[in-house]
């Protein structure tokens, strides 16, 4: 890593595990394969700032370790990239026990629980399919049925005043560091 840490992917430690690391690595990751409107790729990193919003909205009264949670869903992403859900499916449970491998001790290293409950997983889940919804009507040429059809259509009320914007990755690294420390900070 950038940092000077050494990951091993098939048994990575929290000690492994710097946020700098993961914020410079999701913010040149690209969504959708890079298949976005504007001058920048949608970034793992801008998505991940998106769902946090998106799951404090929907969820305002969830504690601060599950904002960090919602910030971090896709955290394993910075060294084993995005892939679409075929894809995913195509490499089999391989691919899966790794992402959790990953995300278990990203979790550790951040002071939440190793495996998040699943009812916090699936409010997650929701927040980043109201994400999706946006992204592939904002920025990826869906139209809104065609959206709705794939990830279902929001409240509109839910997303009033979110608009997606393509930003340089050192831009959104930067948000992306700042809003894990200021989630961090008001765990402690």
């Amino acid at each position: 890593m950038l940092s000077g840490r050494r990951l091993d992917l098939l048994d990575p430690t929290p000690v492994d595990i710097e946020i700098e690391d993961i914020a410079h690595g999701l913010a040149f990751v690209a969504r959708w394969n890079g298949q976005t409107h504007g001058d920048y790729p949608y970034s793992v990193a801008e998505h991940s700032l998106l769902v946090e919003a998106l799951f404090s909205r929907m969820y305002p009264k969830a504690p601060i370790k599950w904002r960090l949670a919602a910030l971090l869903h896709d955290a394993p992403e910075y060294v084993i990239g995005d892939m679409i859900s075929p894809v995913k499916a195509a490499v089999g449970p391989g691919y899966e026990a790794l992402d959790e491998r990953l995300m278990a001790a990203i979790h550790i290293r951040f002071g939440l629980p190793a495996a998040i409950p699943k009812t916090v997983k699936a409010q997650i889940k929701r927040a980043d399919k109201v994400s999706a919804y946006m992204e592939a009507v904002q920025i990826a040429g869906f139209s809104e049925s065609e959206a709705s059809k794939f990830f279902g259509k929001p409240k509109p009320e839910l997303i009033d005043g979110l608009e997606i914007s393509l930003r340089a990755p050192v831009k959104v690294r930067a948000d992306f560091t700042k809003r894990h420390n200021a989630l961090l900070g008001h765990l402690s």
